[in-house]
C-alpha cells in the first residue's frame, strides 16, 4: 500500500539569500528578517537543555523508590505508581500537543509546556501522601511531557532528512544527561535531604529553561519555522493523527515503540533498585552509576555519523537491540559494581543506536504533521513504558529484579531483528 499524497515527503531546505535566511518548505517561501546572525543550531541547543530538565524528572524517582516506600508505609511496586502515573500521561498527553503544536508553533508550546511545569513539579514536591504524589506526578508529566516531542517535530521541520540523525543526535545529548544526573541527583538529594528535594530543584530548573525558551522566541527568527499548515481546529489535528493511523508504516513504528517502551523502560526504571539491592550500595551511588548508561549514549551521539555511514538504519537497529540484550542480561548476573558499569554502558550504546534509528524514522512518518506523528510516537512509547513499569513491579514484588532483566534480554534482540526485517520491507516498498 503506497502512501497517501499528502503524507510524502517535502523536506524543509535551508539555504541563503543576501543577508536574509529563507526557509523553504514546500509552501510559499518565508523571509526570516535577521536570520543571518542565527542559527537552528542555538536554539537546538535550547531545547536540549529543556529535555534535561524532561528526562531529569522521569528518572529522579527510580532510586527515590525505596525511600517512597520507607516513607508511605508501602511496597516497591506500589511506589512504583509514582513512576506509572507520571509515564501514564508523559505518553497519554501527547495527543493533545501534537495539534497543538501543529496549530500554535512548536516552540512556543515549548515555552508554555515548561512554564507550567514549574508549578506541576512544585505540586510534587508538597505532596502529603503517597495518592497525592500519584496525581501530582500525573499532572506534572502532562507538560513535561511535551518537551521532547515537540522539540523533535521542530527539529524535523528545520533540519533536511539527510542531516536529522545526527542533528537529533546531539539533541539528545541533553536528554541523556538528564537520564543520567536526573537519576543520580534524585538518589544523593534524596539519601541526604529527604525525597521532596530533587523535585524543589528541578522546578527551579523549569523556571530558568522558561527564560531561556522565551528568549529564543523573542530573538531568533528560526523558533517561529513550522513546516506544515496547521489544522483551523484541534479537532482537525485528531482527525489527522486518525489519518495517520491508516498508514501501515505508522502503525509498524508505534507498534515497535511500544514494544521497546514496555521491553526497555521498564526494566530500565528498576536498574537503581537493582544496584541497591544486590550490590548494597546506597540510593546517591546506584543513582549515578545510571550516569553509565548516558554516557554511553553520549558516546553513540559523538559517532553516530561513521556509524550511520558503516551500518546504515538496519545494521543500527539490529546491532543495538543485541548490544541490550547482552547488557540486561549481564546486569542480571552481575556481582560487581566493575560489571555492572560495563553493562550500563552498552546498555546505553545499544539503545541510542536502536531508539534513535526509531525516532527517525518517526520524524520522517509524516513531514506535514509532524506535532501529530511524534505526539503518537510519544503515546505509544510511553504507553508501553507504564504497561512494562506496572508489570515490572508485580514481578518484582513477586521474584525480584534479576528474572525482569532476563526478560528483557530475551526480547529486545527479538524486536531489533523484527525492526530489521519491517525497515528492509519498507525499504523496497
Amino acid at each position: 500500500m503506497s502512501c497517501p499524497d499528502q503524507y510524502r515527503p517535502r523536506e524543509p531546505r535551508l539555504c541563503r539569500a543576501g543577508a536574509r535566511g529563507i526557509i523553504e518548505h514546500g509552501f510559499p517561501h518565508r523571509a526570516l528578517p535577521g536570520a543571518a546572525t542565527m542559527t537552528p543550531e542555538r536554539a537546538v541547543a535550547v531545547l536540549s537543555v529543556a529535555a534535561f530538565g524532561s528526562s531529569a524528572s522521569l528518572r529522579c524517582t527510580d532510586a527515590l523508590l525505596p525511600l517512597l516506600a520507607a516513607d508511605f508505609g508501602t511496597t516497591i511496586g506500589s511506589a512504583a505508581a509514582a513512576v506509572t502515573a507520571f509515564s501514564i500521561s508523559y505518553g497519554l498527553l501527547q495527543v493533545v500537543h501534537g495539534p497543538l503544536g501543529d496549530k500554535l508553533g512548536k516552540y512556543r508550546l515549548s515555552f508554555f509546556t515548561s512554564l507550567i511545569s514549574f508549578f506541576g513539579t512544585l505540586a510534587c514536591a508538597f505532596s502529603p501522601t503517597l495518592e497525592v504524589l500519584v496525581v501530582a506526578r500525573f499532572f506534572a508529566g502532562a507538560t513535561i511531557g511535551a518537551l521532547i516531542p515537540l522539540a523533535m517535530a521542530w527539529i524535523g521541520d528545520v533540519i533536511p532528512y539527510a542531516n536529522r540523525q545526527s542533528v537529533l543526535a546531539r539533541f539528545l545529548i541533553g536528554q541523556m544527561l538528564g537520564v543520567a544526573l536526573g537519576a543520580s541527583l534524585g538518589g544523593y538529594l534524596g539519601e541526604h535531604f529527604g525525597w521532596r528535594s530533587p523535585f524543589y530543584l528541578l522546578a527551579v530548573f523549569y523556571a530558568v529553561v522558561s527564560v531561556m525558551l522565551w528568549l529564543e522566541l523573542a530573538r531568533n527568527p528560526y523558533t517561529r519555522v513550522d513546516a506544515a499548515a496547521a489544522p483551523t481546529t484541534i479537532l482537525g489535528g485528531f482527525h489527522r493523527m486518525a489519518q495517520l493511523l491508516r498508514v501501515p508504516w505508522v502503525r509498524t513504528i508505534l507498534l515497535i515503540a511500544a514494544a521497546e517502551g514496555a521491553f526497555f523502560y521498564g526494566s530500565l526504571t528498576f536498574v537503581a533498585l537493582h544496584l541497591h539491592k544486590q550490590l548494597g550500595l546506597g540510593l546517591g551511588a546506584s543513582g549515578t552509576m545510571i550516569g553509565a548508561y548516558a554516557v554511553g549514549g553520549m558516546l553513540y551521539a559523538a559517532v553516530s555519523r561513521k556509524l550511520v555511514r558503516r551500518l546504515g538504519e538496519r545494521g543500527l537497529a539490529l546491532t543495538g537491540g543485541l548490544a541490550i540484550g547482552v547488557a540486561f542480561l549481564g546486569l542480571a548476573l552481575s556481582g560487581s559494581v566493575a560489571t555492572a558499569l560495563l553493562c550500563l554502558l552498552i546498555v546505553g550504546v545499544g539503545i541510542y543506536m536502536m531508539h534513535n534509528t526509531l525516532q527517525v524514522n518517526a520524524t520522517q512518518m509524516a513531514p506535514e504533521s509532524r506535532g501529530a506523528a511524534l505526539a503518537l510516537f510519544a503515546l505509544s512509547l510511553f504507553s508501553g513504558s507504564s504497561f512494562g513499569i506496572w508489570v515490572g513491579g508485580k514481578v518484582i514484588d513477586a521474584y525480584g529484579t534479576t528474572p525482569l532483566f532476563v526478560m528483557s534480554a530475551i526480547a529486545m534482540p527479538l524486536l531489533a531483528l523484527e525492526f530489521r526485517r519491517r525497515l528492509a520491507r519498507h525499504a523496497t516498498a
